[in-house]
């Protein structure tokens, strides 16, 4: 069955940019090049409905005298599409250099309603960046926008933003203490308690920054937040944000020496929900800024351990040349960073918004933005480290999967080259070591394009993926796909499945878990009465073979985990021995290549998986080596005298080439008749191309006697030079 389904628009180029999965609707709407989508989730292929948004007129060509490519820049890439209420989106683009938002009506649950309300159109200025690509994140919370961004044209106002709803527009302020060059990864609101009040908005990204022992400028990773119920100040920091804090995300390894090896540039954020929406698991993915080698890790943080550093001491210095320290004098009340709520007020101080926040605080906000403490991973390291991958990573989505031996989360990452790995982290018994399962690599496009944006669904085991080129529907799991055998099925370790006693499906809570993490199959699948003989059964292939030629034995296991190897029985003997790799002889992951073909490799190949003390027989090729005179002798010499017949009756067929029989040693007799009838359309062919060419120069010979004016026919038209060449 065919895993995935996929979108690429109704225009040719879709130019995706972002991604809207909407599962109380049942619909996923997408942002492109100049236009929406809405297409139902169960009829994604079928049933879609289109916005047409282009830049208003004369916008496309100021945005080219300003110096745009028109091809890239210059028209209306949908960088938001976010709920607003339950009837409308909000859908803000970049209006070719001239930011644009406006409401969508998406209509009630079960409708298919999608128009673009043109009295709502405004500016998008603060609200959605300029150019299709740089970083940007935003999200609405209690009908007010917030976003983080540059908000000029040529993207030197980077800021974090509140806007629309009924009170002022809020911002950071210019300041490179708060914000120095930042790329924006993404925005959530997580309450802190029940109390309304202190619900904060967190903001994750990456900034510049300058040691006082260097001049070069180092990327690190931050979390910074600000209060919902933010108002700004009073005669200090009017409409700029006045509970702004940040403090450093770090995720590294440990090293020799206290020498930790640090993943510093942020990739992306997903939140792994609770059921209380107070404590979720923000898992992190990040990347090396280092020249010295390339690799990915991801991170896990607990909120309680994020409010611990931002309740902890400020971050001080005396200027730019000194290093950091915690400050240590008198922190002013209420608390720099704190929300105005019922635990700020006390008796004769009631602060009921941030206008009544004394000035005192508010001077102490400014200049203490930063938090001393770092904000480290859950078990101080990392849950995955990935430094061997041909490709960066880019996306990170997680789903915890429930199995009878206790929950798993299962990674899935975006890279750069249009795959998704599915990965596993799995925890040893008794110890605090970690081993991670690459269960497969899902090539989701073809072509190498970098994935933007993933959404899961846990309600459909869906994967939602999209990429500039379009958008991709993938299943979570494909259990069919890991065997027939209960051993098989164990060995994947893929949590989404299990062995139900007669094929390996989606694990259902009531059913009969085969789910092996550091065991033997061959125990835990004892009842189902398998013999050694069960794993040894593989049809066997026969592939011929020409002396002094290249082959290839092909065999893939079906587990990424799994070691192979090779080995061969030669005949008469019944003894199997390993199989010598050499310069001439070459194990690859596909299988192994023979570069020159002998006499004495001829023989019985097995092609075996090891894997937690299982062995398994996954591919028996029988291999025959052919030498010239065999070849000879095993097809009929009527080939050399009888002239087989061509279409045209006129057309004679010439002798036998030797590459004729070069093709024939690639097959085996059993597919002869049709290895012939293929040679012999080539063969007519390439006479009849022959015969032509040799018609025109007869006609080129013709014209040059009538006069030394007339260009040769044979020059004018030519025959391909591959239909000439022998």
């Amino acid at each position: 069955t065919n895993r995935s389904v996929l979108f690429f628009g109704h225009r040719g180029f879709l130019g995706f940019r972002s991604l809207y999965l909407d599962e109380y609707r049942d619909r996923l709407f997408i942002g492109g090049k100049d236009v929406l989508y809405s297409l139902w989730l169960d009829r994604a292929s079928t049933d879609t409905k289109e916005i047409y948004w282009p830049p208003l007129p004369g916008q496309t060509e100021e945005c080219f005298r300003k110096g745009k490519d028109p091809g890239t820049d210059c028209a209306n890439y949908i960088r938001l599409l976010h709920p607003y209420n339950r009837t409308h989106l909000l859908a803000c683009g970049t209006g070719a250099f001239h930011p644009v938002c406006a409401f969508v009506y998406v209509g009630h649950r079960g409708e298919h309603a999608f128009s673009l309300d043109p009295a709502s159109v405004e500016s998008g200025r603060g609200r959605c960046p300029h150019e299709p690509d740089r970083a940007f994140v935003g999200t609405v919370i209690g009908g007010e926008l917030y976003t983080g961004l540059t908000a000029d044209f040529l993207g030197r106002d980077p800021g974090i933003f509140r806007s629309m709803g009924t009170r002022s527009a809020l911002r950071t302020e210019v300041d490179q203490r708060l914000l120095n060059d930042p790329k924006f990864v993404a925005a959530y609101l997580i309450p802190d308690n029940d109390d309304r009040d202190n619900d904060k908005a967190y903001f994750f990204f990456t900034e510049k920054v300058v040691e006082a022992d260097s001049k070069e400028h180092a990327i690190i990773s931050r979390v910074a937040r600000v209060c919902v119920n933010d108002a700004g100040g009073q005669r200090v920091l009017v409409n700029k944000w006045s509970t702004f804090n940040k403090a450093r995300l770090v995720c590294s390894v440990p090293g020799p020496g206290g020498i930790d090896t640090h993943f510093d540039e942020l990739e992306d954020v997903f939140l792994l929900r609770t059921k209380d929406g107070k404590s979720p698991e923000i898992y992190a993915l990040f990347s090396t800024v280092s020249h010295i080698f390339q690799g990915s890790a991801v991170c896990v943080y607990r909120m309680a351990d994020i409010r611990e550093v931002f309740n902890g001491p400020f971050a001080h210095r005396e200027s730019p040349l000194h290093q950091w320290g915690a400050y240590e004098g008198r922190v002013p009340y209420p608390r720099p960073g704190v929300c105005p709520s019922k635990t700020t007020n006390q008796p004769r101080r009631l602060y009921g918004t941030t206008k009544d926040f004394p000035d005192e605080v508010l001077h102490f906000a400014r200049a203490h933005p930063l938090m001393y403490k770092a904000v480290r991973p859950r078990h101080r390291r990392p849950l995955l480290v990935k430094t061997d991958l041909q490709h960066h990573l880019h996306q990170l989505v997680v789903d915890r999967v429930d199995a009878e031996d206790g929950q798993h989360d299962v990674l899935f990452l975006g890279t750069d080259a249009g795959s998704v790995l599915k990965v596993v982290v799995l925890q040893k018994p008794n110890s605090a070591v970690t081993e991670e399962v690459v269960l497969e690599e899902l090539q989701v496009f073809k072509a190498p394009v970098p994935i933007v944006q993933m959404e899961i669904s846990v309600k459909r085991q869906m994967l939602y993926v999209g990429a500039s080129l379009g958008v991709a529907q993938v299943r979570l799991h494909r259990c069919e796909s890991y065997g027939t055998a209960c051993a098989e099925c164990c060995l994947a370790r893929d949590p989404y499945c299990a062995w139900d006693g007669t094929a390996c499906t989606r694990y259902q809570p009531s059913g009969k878990r085969r789910y092996v993490r550091h065991t033997s199959p061959v125990h835990q699948c004892l009842d189902q009465n398998l013999t050694v003989d069960d794993f040894e059964h593989v049809e066997e292939k026969v592939l011929y073979g020409m002396e002094h030629n290249s082959t290839f034995l092909e065999c893939v296991p079906r587990s990424l985990q799994a070691s192979v190897q090779w080995f061969v029985q030669r005949p008469p003997d019944e003894q199997r021995d390993e199989v010598k790799t050499d310069e001439r002889v070459l194990q690859t992951e596909q299988g192994l290549l023979f570069r020159q073909l002998h006499r004495r490799d001829a023989g019985v190949y097995y092609c075996k998986t090891l894997e937690h003390g299982f062995t398994q027989t996954v591919a028996k090729t029988a291999l025959e080596v052919l030498g010239g005179e065999q070849l000879a002798r095993a097809f009929p010499r009527q080939w050399e005298y009888e002239r087989p017949r061509c279409p045209e009756p006129w057309l004679a067929a010439p002798a036998p080439k030797t590459w004729f029989k070069d093709i024939l040693y690639l097959v085996s007799s059993a597919d002869r008749q049709r290895v012939e009838e293929q040679c012999l359309r080539l063969w007519c062919g390439h006479r009849k191309g022959k015969l032509a060419k040799g018609k025109h120069a007869l006609a080129g010979m013709d014209a040059g006697k009538k006069g030394r004016a007339a260009k040769p026919q044979g020059e004018r038209i030519r025959v391909p030079r591959q239909a000439t060449t022998t």
